[in-house]
């Protein structure tokens, strides 16, 4: 963003912004009737060409810094996230907008569980009671119903999938963490998305899926995911953690699942039932206290 948009918007609209855009994403991979590994692929192709230029020129220089070592690490965090899209998007073929949702946004939980078993990060009381409440949620949630739409009896192994995706999320975020203290975002993400591309490109292949030859409302949806979710939603709330506190952004992020659910109820007359709306609630507690706990500690650490 310019100087001009950092003047003119506040911070806190410009994450209200990014959460609605983010909450769109479940909504345009249901009406996409194209393969799930396709609209994943094209989300972020999309999303790579459209970051690529400001990356060029306002960071040229940053692409000549990188090291192995870094490239090393973008290219894992960006096979992980092709592995997050992957599963999460067809993850949506098999349970509900809420129940999928909620349950990827759990990936606060497994950034602190992989903190403490790979990096050695210190557990509290608190983080471990917060991840506690979020996978007895998830589990009661693994039980859970269609959501009132049409799905049945694959609810399980769609929500085993978005489970899926949040623990690969959870890797991509801990595998550029070190990483993004030192390269700006653009760079990065630009180095992301195109090993993240390149990776779901081979898993379409393998699929034995069409590149090309989709009609013109998939390729709207393709780049709506790339435009909403993928720049309004992730890049604006990259800019505004630059103007807020981490932990308004952490627990703004909570409202995705509750703006998917809503926008599904809407859209898709897909209503959650009861077992999702409990379980859903338990994990979103226990993610808040996950993400409140985390951030307390990185704000007295500054």
């Amino acid at each position: 963003m310019d100087v001009r948009a950092d003047r003119d918007l506040p911070p806190v609209a410009a994450l209200a912004i990014a959460v609605v855009a983010t909450s769109t994403s479940a909504i345009f991979v249901r009406w996409s009737v194209a393969p799930s590994s396709v609209a994943a692929l094209y989300r972020v192709l999309f999303t790579a060409v459209l970051v690529a230029p400001v990356a060029a020129t306002r960071h040229r220089g940053a692409f000549a810094r990188l090291s192995g070592r870094d490239l090393a690490g973008a290219a894992v965090a960006g096979v992980a996230l092709a592995i997050h899209f992957a599963a999460w998007f067809e993850s949506l073929a098999y349970t509900s907008v809420a129940a999928s949702v909620t349950l990827v946004q759990s990936q606060p939980v497994f950034v602190a569980l992989g903190a403490w078993l790979v990096l050695g990060e210190r557990l509290t009381r608190a983080t471990a009671a917060g991840i506690a409440v979020a996978l007895a949620g998830a589990t009661a949630m693994s039980l859970g119903d269609a959501g009132g739409s049409a799905l049945t009896g694959t609810t399980t192994y769609g929500n085993a999938l978005a489970v899926l995706g949040a623990v690969t999320v959870a890797g991509y975020m801990l595998a550029g963490r070190s990483i993004r203290q030192r390269v700006p975002l653009f760079p990065y993400v630009t180095v992301v998305y195109g090993v993240c591309a390149v990776a779901l490109f081979v898993l379409v292949g393998v699929q034995g899926h069409a590149y090309v030859g989709y009609p013109p409302r998939e390729w709207a949806l393709f780049l709506a995911l790339a435009v909403g979710p993928g720049l309004l939603g992730h890049t604006v709330s990259n800019w505004a953690l630059a103007h807020l506190e981490s932990v308004v952004v952490s627990v703004a992020w909570l409202g995705e699942p509750v703006g998917a659910t809503l926008l599904a109820l809407v859209l898709l007359g897909e209503v959650p039932g009861p077992v999702t709306v409990g379980g859903g609630l338990v994990v979103i507690a226990g993610v808040a206290v996950t993400t409140l706990e985390r951030d307390r500690r990185v704000d007295t650490t500054d």
